[in-house]
């Protein structure tokens, strides 16, 4: 019996528990995964994969493949993909290299040519999708493709082999090392600072996305282009933002390759594409758009980059990578359809 007076509770205010709020977050099942696959080299690859140079060791594919996931991720919840964004790494060194060891240029300007580059392949990509109306799969397949033959025809024809070596002797390289390619001490160990840069792309796109009217801009986009148009907001400047925003990131981890490893194959970079992908599928990216963070591709980077170690420190044959690989992606596509469901389920 109610008390004369009182105010009838509203059933609208009903306690949400904080396992409730933790599951309908995207990037819960990849972290709880991340948990699992760490404990699980532990268990198979000993302290060694524990360690201070462990844990180094798989940051390093991690950082750079979570620079380029995070920005897909970005894309894939605005409702878009891009296939050309692994073959973009490479076309990026590829031409920094042979600006500065056939030209002669400095290193500084060649990387912001690289930039300039990427940016207005970026933009044609999100500009085609736009006015054409095609899937992005098959416009960015077209790009890949494109830049595939030219980043071996145009390498075969300026250097005659189909590798640029020499980047180190480039001007200004030292300066360029120091901020792409060098290392930062932790209580002894070397990091890569790409890894620095993997997390301040983070913390910038997650910042993008959840606290800035562009962050709503994507969302609204990625869940109902046509409804998010009808409210005024700018969707064909949004996506292509989105698509120049995939091919800086992967500007960036090509100048990162580049400068550390101071040669560039023409190949390079082909197939990392579904790699971004992957990450931030296995992060809480549902393939439809309107969902998703960079947090959770991040998380999913890192996923990838533990995998691909701790086999090697388990001293399994590297052809299980695939089949783990595969596995978790499956595991989080389910997962990531169940939680947006529970999601639903909490709105109502």
């Amino acid at each position: 019996m109610s008390v004369a007076g009182a105010p009838a509770a509203d059933e609208r205010l009903a306690p949400t528990t904080l396992l409730r709020r933790l599951l309908v977050r995207p990037e819960f099942a990849a972290v709880i995964g991340a948990v699992v696959v760490y404990a699980f080299f532990w268990w198979q690859a000993g302290s060694l994969f524990a360690s201070k140079v462990g844990a180094a060791n798989w940051l390093d594919p991690a950082s750079t493949l979570g620079i380029g996931a995070v920005a897909v991720a970005l894309l894939m919840i605005g409702g878009e993909f891009d296939l050309s964004a692994g073959v973009m790494t490479g076309s990026a060194g590829l031409l920094t290299g042979m600006l500065t060891t056939e030209l002669g240029w400095n290193i500084w300007p060649a990387i912001a040519a690289a930039l300039a580059f990427a940016l207005v392949v970026g933009f044609f990509n999100g500009l085609a999708v736009v006015k054409t109306g095609l899937p992005s799969f098959i416009v960015t397949l077209g790009t890949l493709l494109a830049l595939q033959g030219a980043n071996l025809g145009v390498t075969k024809l300026v250097t005659g082999t189909v590798q640029v070596r020499g980047i180190a002797h480039a001007g200004g390289y030292d300066s360029a090392h120091a901020l792409f390619a060098s290392t930062v001490k932790v209580l002894g160990t070397p990091f890569q600072v790409s890894i620095l840069w993997w997390l301040a792309v983070t913390v910038l796109a997650s910042w993008v996305l959840l606290r800035t009217r562009v962050g709503n801009w994507i969302f609204s986009v990625g869940g109902a282009a046509p409804a998010a148009r009808s409210v005024g907001v700018p969707v064909a400047r949004t996506k292509i933002g989105l698509f120049m925003t995939t091919a800086a990131a992967a500007w960036l981890v090509g100048i990162t390759a580049a400068v550390r490893f101071t040669s560039v194959q023409a190949g390079a970079g082909f197939g990392q594409e579904f790699e971004f992908i992957i990450a931030a599928v296995i992060g809480g990216c549902l393939l439809s758009g309107g969902y998703g963070t960079a947090v959770g591709a991040a998380v999913g980077a890192l996923i990838y980059g533990m995998t691909k170690q701790g086999i090697v420190y388990a001293q399994w044959d590297n052809d299980w990578f695939k089949l783990f690989l595969g596995a978790m992606l499956l595991f989080a596509t389910l997962a990531n359809n169940l939680v947006r469901k529970w999601a639903e389920e909490a709105r109502k």
